[in-house]
């Protein structure tokens, strides 16, 4: 009898079609992410998917695009810049990619959703969250402009790198901003997003954005508190005003304030935060109370950038106007009877020199003279003070309308470029990778300086604004210390091999070959960024001194000392 015929290449194929199958199914995708070891950093085959994902990406203009087609459909020209392994991968997956989801997946997307935004799950939870105050881990992110280590961003990533196609990436990006547009309705707050803190410009836009929008949360809950109990004053007022017992109303549970006029009126303070100290009002001798301001716009970077054009085009400073406007007439109802030298002397010191009063009456308060600038005609302090009315802030027309904003980022999110989408999750999961092995290999005297080139070679890439043109390269050193981690003894046997091994060798050996072309064509063509810990230098960029302008810092609208945070209300 023949014996049975044996194809081991045919064998081999059929086995990693099976892998590949398996890979794709849904499922099992679920259940590898959930049993994700807390102290295991990214595979490199997910960071590879969302390199392929920025390919495909550069050929569709959004990540809609993906969902409405194929987005793998482009010529084979196309195609040429790009490495044999995202060539290979690409044709393979389009089939597939026509596809998306089958209908039985259903269900397992849904809990895929939930367990990403669940505040109290563990999924994809990482030892290194426990540890993000340590100022090497925040400052590489920051280096590499991405999310924060394990923030939701970085978690999205692994789990739009762990789908298979750019299409199934795009179809699963569009359930996750429906999500947030859902969490957004219900008030609720995005996990693993900081809540109630600016945008952090050094972070990606992707988790800028993020950031806005529970800060948006929080100022709205701030807000309505605020406007109850300014109702719950106003009402306790009105029902003094009736007894005409001003005395008794000032003992009531909910404390009312009064200032007396020099005509010995009593008037109500209203939208009163706390009381300044060592400050009167110079005309009537009153304390000085700080009122509830409106906070000023939330700035991501791209806004920051639309402003600075629009200034530079225009000449205009109305956003920092309208912010100096509202908080006069703040003051003006937490202090009846003030004059705007009052205001001076709260809202910017330095524009107020007071009197030598070392012979005079300590019981008066103390008298003084505004700055030049105060001083010209058609000052712009003095215009906006006479046009200002007693108003507190909560009833004033807001400055930032925290709903308009996030519907714009809502919107943005649906609309976004895909490479660009795809990139930001890209460097936020490469930035978790290094953060998490840096102190696991950086202690290895063997393996710690190639780690280190490693590491500086990253951060000279995405510094440069040239990682897109290098995805190839980041992947082939994410890999590599990849490998020294899981097989350190490899390594160390390839570095003394590399010089002297032939090119066919194993790919480990292949891989520290090519390494070193890209290390030196690194010394040749680029100079090394320093990071944020190595910057001595304290001035700020323009952008970075173009934003202060809008956060309370600028020369020209305040220059008080910053207010507690229990000061500003939207």
């Amino acid at each position: 009898m023949a014996a049975p015929f044996y194809d081991e290449n045919l064998f081999i194929l059929k086995a990693k079609q099976d892998q590949e199958a398996k890979a794709s199914d849904v499922g099992y995708l679920v259940e590898s992410l959930n049993a994700v070891d807390v102290n295991s950093i990214p595979r490199a085959s997910i960071v590879k998917q969302l390199a392929l994902a920025i390919e495909a990406g550069k050929r569709a203009k959004t990540v809609k695009d993906f969902v409405t087609s194929s987005g793998s459909s482009s010529p084979v020209r196309e195609r040429g810049g790009l490495s044999l392994f995202a060539v290979k991968s690409l044709v393979l997956g389009e089939k597939e990619d026509k596809l998306g989801f089958d209908s039985g997946d259903e269900e397992k997307l849904v809990s895929l959703i939930n367990a990403l935004f669940n505040v109290d799950s563990n999924f994809l939870i990482r030892m290194i969250v426990s540890d993000l105050e340590s100022p090497s881990k925040a400052s590489f992110a920051k280096d590499l402009h991405a999310a924060p280590p394990g923030s939701f961003v970085v978690k999205l990533a692994e789990v739009i790198g762990s789908f298979t196609t750019p299409r199934r990436m795009a179809l699963f990006w569009c359930r996750v901003v429906d999500e947030l547009r859902r969490f957004w309705s219900e008030e609720k707050q995005i996990p693993c997003i900081p809540v109630g803190e600016n945008p952090d410009l050094k972070s990606c836009l992707l988790h800028q954005w993020l950031q806005v929008i529970n800060c948006c949360l929080a100022r709205k809950a701030r807000c309505v508190a605020a406007s109850e109990a300014l109702d719950a004053v106003m009402r306790q007022a009105s029902s003094a005003d009736e007894e005409s017992d001003v005395s008794e109303a000032m003992a009531s549970p909910i404390s009312l304030l009064y200032a007396k006029s020099n005509t010995g009126e009593l008037i109500l303070r209203l939208g009163v935060n706390h009381q300044v100290e060592n400050l009167a009002m110079l005309e009537t001798g009153e304390p000085v109370y700080a009122p509830i301001t409106q906070e000023g716009p939330l700035l991501t970077e791209d806004l920051i950038r639309e402003t600075e054009e629009l200034v530079l085009r225009t000449g205009s400073m109305g956003a920092g106007c309208s912010q100096l406007l509202s908080d006069m007439q703040a003051f003006k109802a937490a202090n009846p009877g003030c004059i705007l030298e009052d205001f001076v002397r709260w809202h910017s010191p330095p524009d107020w020199t007071e009197n030598d009063t070392s012979s005079g009456d300590d019981s008066s308060p103390p008298r003084g003279q505004l700055s030049i600038r105060m001083q010209k005609e058609g000052n712009l302090w003095r215009e906006l003070w006479e046009t200002a009315k007693p108003l507190p802030a909560v009833k004033q027309a807001p400055l930032f309308d925290e709903d308009l904003a996030v519907e714009g980022i809502l919107n943005s999110l649906e609309d976004i470029p895909a490479a660009e989408l795809f990139e930001q999750l890209f460097v936020s999961l490469l930035s978790l990778g290094f953060v998490m092995l840096e102190p696991m290999l950086a202690s290895n005297d063997d393996l710690s300086k190639l780690f280190f080139e490693c590491k500086d070679y990253v951060v000279a890439i995405c510094q440069g604004g040239a990682c897109s043109d290098k995805l190839d390269d980041l992947c082939q050193v994410y890999e590599t210390v990849e490998t020294m981690l899981l097989r350190p003894e490899e390594v160390l046997r390839s570095m003394k091999q590399t010089e002297d091994s032939p090119s066919n060798g194993n790919e480990t050996k292949r891989r520290f070959k090519r390494l070193g072309f890209i290390f030196r064509g690194k010394e040749r063509n680029q100079k090394r960024v320093p990071s944020d810990t190595e910057q001595k230098s304290t001035e700020p960029s323009p952008r970075q001194s173009f934003s202060m302008l809008f956060d309370g810092k600028s020369s020209l609208f305040a220059k008080r000392p910053p207010r507690p945070d229990n000061a500003t209300l939207v």
